[in-house]
């Protein structure tokens, strides 16, 4: 068991990445504590578990503290669709707040007690739609994913000489519950999938437990020389 008695700390859990995460580290033997914004997502999941909005700082500060995790997994994250012109400070103070500050909050709760230990893993999830690749329609989305690509190489190298390492991750298109509420908003569920899927290079979407995959691979110690890195999984995307 690669994680076997290491304590891990999800956010949005309750669903698609978080959850199939949170899943596979409990088969690897860590100590997980699962959280998400909607508790009753979170009904099945054999590990601690708590109601969390992690754009509220105090709370996360509290939950997040008092778990000392071993392993920070930050999969809280909103998608918006527009372009620049359709970008309202509302949607991007949303964005920013769910995207990017709720991992800042996560990550400044966990790191005292994994510089006392003098170890710890930060995996961040990012995406494709960031720095990395430009796609219609991702305006807010895509800027903030960036930034959490940003977050991610400033943490590393912060904390570069300390044990603790910070990695992020950017899938590609993903077969998960949040891709299926969005295909439903365009008011033609099947077009919608088909061009989702006629776009991908291999011919298909990622699925959640291939993410998952990786996210132990990083937060186990067959990755203790990786730090700083942005690791795409997108199906080809970035080929």
């Amino acid at each position: 068991m690669r994680l076997k008695a290491k304590r891990v700390f999800v956010t949005a859990a309750g669903q698609g990445i978080g959850r199939a995460i949170a899943e596979a580290a409990i088969r690897e033997g860590a100590q997980v504590v699962a959280t998400d914004i909607n508790a009753t997502l979170l009904d099945g999941l054999e590990c601690e578990t708590y109601q969390l909005d992690a754009t509220d700082k105090g709370a996360v500060g509290d939950k997040v503290g008092s778990a000392d995790p071993e392993v920070l997994i930050n999969c809280a994250g909103v998608v918006h669709t527009d372009t620049v012109q359709q970008v309202t400070d509302e949607t991007l103070d949303f964005a920013f707040n769910v995207n990017v500050r709720s991992m800042i909050y996560t990550i400044q709760a966990a790191v005292p007690g994994m510089l006392e230990r003098g170890a710890g893993s930060i995996i961040n999830m990012a995406s494709m739609a960031s720095s990395s690749k430009g796609f219609p329609n991702r305006c807010s989305y895509g800027l903030t994913k960036g930034a959490v690509i940003g977050l991610t190489k400033a943490v590393a190298a912060d904390y570069m000489t300390t044990g603790i390492r910070c990695n992020c991750i950017s899938p590609g298109t993903v077969d998960s519950p949040s891709l299926h509420e969005r295909l439903r908003a365009t008011g033609d569920y099947e077009k919608a999938m088909a061009a989702f899927i006629a776009r991908q290079p291999m011919g298909r979407l990622g699925t959640v437990e291939e993410i998952a995959h990786l996210a132990i691979y990083l937060a186990s110690d067959e990755s203790k020389y990786m730090t700083g890195q942005e690791v795409r999984i997108d199906g080809g995307t970035s080929a």
